[in-house]
């Protein structure tokens, strides 16, 4: 069995994670800069270790990159690369209202997310849901991993004058804003910023997080809404007020209407 150091955090980093120790023995995984140290005694150690990566979130330097050549360390990143360098691409994605999404491995190089890609694939029509499109981008990655890493193709050099840049969230983003955006941007705002900066309206003066919404469809009836510039509004299923419980919509009306 193939060894590999594996480099991530968060949702992305998870699911990869969990195609990769089916295919191969993990022997390390590095989730912050500290970690780095002993990525570089192992790896000293064991030249034929490979190095695997998804939304790392830290630098790594020359210094252990160039012990990962020639084949690299290989970057799960969820866009068609050059577009969407960066720490959001799958939030970005969303806001700009794309239903097809993408993912590249490509090698780690200093430059951010700017290395040769190995492999990409655009995946059409996905459901506009944040764990859906992280779980099936990072898996999607992983298995062509796990598929090639024994024979790896010769990598292609990016276009980085198409290069576009999306840079980490700010939690001051996350109060909705209907009265100048539309049903459609509001509901993909309150998708992308699930988990972070997480999506925040008021109703009856109570601050809530908003959990799940969809659009109100033709003909349907709804208890909580939110309208919209457009003319239309945004059903809201679940949501959490301020330092209390997630419920849904019945149970807050009952607790808060007045």
């Amino acid at each position: 069995m193939e060894k590999i150091i594996f480099f991530g955090n968060g949702l992305l980093a998870d699911y990869a994670k969990a195609v990769l120790e089916r295919k191969f023995e993990i022997v390390f995984h590095a989730r912050t800069q500290e970690d780095l140290k002993k990525v570089k005694e192992i790896k000293v150690a064991n030249p034929e270790i490979h190095g695997v990566l998804a939304s790392f979130g830290v630098l790594i330097k020359s210094d252990i990159l160039d012990l990962f050549e020639p084949e690299g360390i290989l970057n799960i990143h969820p866009s068609l690369l050059p577009l969407y360098r960066g720490a959001s691409p799958i939030e970005s994605a969303i806001l700009a209202g794309d239903s097809d999404f993408s993912v590249s491995v490509m090698k780690l190089v200093k430059a951010m997310d700017a290395g040769p890609i190995y492999y990409q694939i655009t995946l059409k029509n996905l459901p506009i849901c944040k764990d859906v499109i992280y779980k099936m981008l990072a898996e999607t990655g992983a298995e062509w991993i796990a598929e090639k890493l024994a024979n790896l193709p010769e990598p292609v050099l990016q276009d980085d004058s198409r290069a576009t840049f999306c840079g980490k969230l700010e939690k001051s983003i996350g109060v909705l804003t209907p009265e100048t955006d539309t049903a459609e941007q509001t509901f993909r705002k309150i998708v992308a910023f699930q988990g972070f900066p997480k999506p925040r309206y008021a109703f009856y003066g109570v601050n809530c997080i908003i959990l799940e919404a969809h659009i109100l469809k033709r003909g349907e009836t709804a208890i909580l809404v939110i309208p919209c510039v457009d003319g239309r509004f945004v059903v809201i299923d679940k949501l959490q007020p301020e330092g209390r419980k997630a419920m849904d919509a019945k149970s807050f009306l009952n607790g808060y209407k007045r």
